[in-house]
């Protein structure tokens, strides 16, 4: 990731466009807290021969933060048309050519005590900062599952995106990071694969694409549906939504990550298991390429998917 923020960079915060350094909270916030906030993450991407930077299924993205504010017991002040113009206005503001990732955030802006959700006034700010890969999507990720379980739907639903559940993805991660692995993998309560710290799993296995359901306390993730979406669309596959043992990873012909962040990154080891032959695998090239196309603007049929930036 290059540097976070320019010195014009601005963010939509308590209803105004102001410098992202003067968008600051009390210490006393009930979300910084309490956790009682619920996060979005929406990239951006560059088309240097077109001029024109396309904004990711922004509809869905918003849609998806505005049911994890009813979860949470939230009020929006801006319903998913005004979150969209809004947020076009700000990249057009800070004028980004390149690749950018946008992070609307509602949480409860209150200034009191008591971890509740109820009668807490809340807030939400937007902003935007560059970014590349999150994680290498060219070479092969080294994994470990950890030894860390997701959280259930019960407990902190994943489902919501809210804030105070992360403490969860970053034990596991700093958990494999520190073990010298670049990802961790979550099983869930059932002790079945679940996701990565913060993102979707596929694998592919004897020709069928399989991912685990929502009921393996899993993300609602978008890109995971754009993944299913484009992979009976354009190579006639359809998604198999199934509990998947750990051990089946180990013997899976090829597995990768999807995710917002990390688009779309193949696996080439689990646990010092290498999966398949070791190197990314036909199908996971496949609907890489057709992924990085379709958000870049450069694959017929997927318009509705992107927002146009700059006319």
């Amino acid at each position: 990731m290059s540097d976070q923020f320019n010195k014009e960079d601005y963010a939509f915060f308590k209803g105004e466009f102001i410098p992202t350094n003067q968008a600051n909270i009390s210490v006393k916030t009930h979300a910084l807290q309490y956790g009682t906030g619920c996060l979005g993450g929406i990239r951006g991407y560059w088309n240097d021969k077109k001029s024109q930077l396309y904004l990711f299924r922004l509809k869905d993205h918003f849609t998806r933060i505005l049911n994890s504010a009813k979860i949470l017991m939230m009020k929006p002040k801006y319903n998913v048309d005004q979150l969209i113009q809004i947020t076009i206005d700000l990249v057009k503001k800070n004028n980004w050519k390149q690749g950018i990732y946008i992070r609307p955030f509602l949480y409860k802006s209150e200034l009191s005590m008591s971890p509740r959700l109820h009668n807490v006034q809340d807030d939400i700010t937007i902003y935007t900062l560059p970014l590349d890969d999150y994680l290498d999507t060219n070479n092969g990720l080294r994994c470990r599952v950890s030894s860390w379980q997701r959280i259930s739907d019960n407990m902190i639903p994943s489902r919501a995106k809210a804030s105070g559940g992360y403490i969860n993805s970053a034990l596991a991660k700093s958990e494999v990071l520190i073990d010298g692995y670049d990802e961790a993998i979550f099983l869930d309560i059932n002790q079945n694969v679940s996701e990565g710290s913060a993102e979707n799993i596929f694998i592919i296995r004897d020709g069928q694409l399989i991912t685990p359901p929502i009921s393996s306390s899993i993300l609602e993730g978008i890109t995971r549906k754009t993944i299913m979406e484009i992979a009976l669309k354009e190579l006639n596959l359809k998604t198999v939504e199934r509990d998947i043992n750990r051990t089946e990873l180990y013997i899976a012909d090829e597995i990768f990550f999807c995710g917002t962040g990390v688009q779309v990154a193949w696996i080439k080891e689990i646990d010092s298991r290498v999966i398949g032959n070791g190197s990314i695998g036909s199908f996971t090239k496949k609907i890489r390429d057709i992924y990085f196309d379709v958000v870049s603007g450069n694959y017929q049929g997927y318009d509705s998917w992107l927002t146009r930036v700059y006319e």
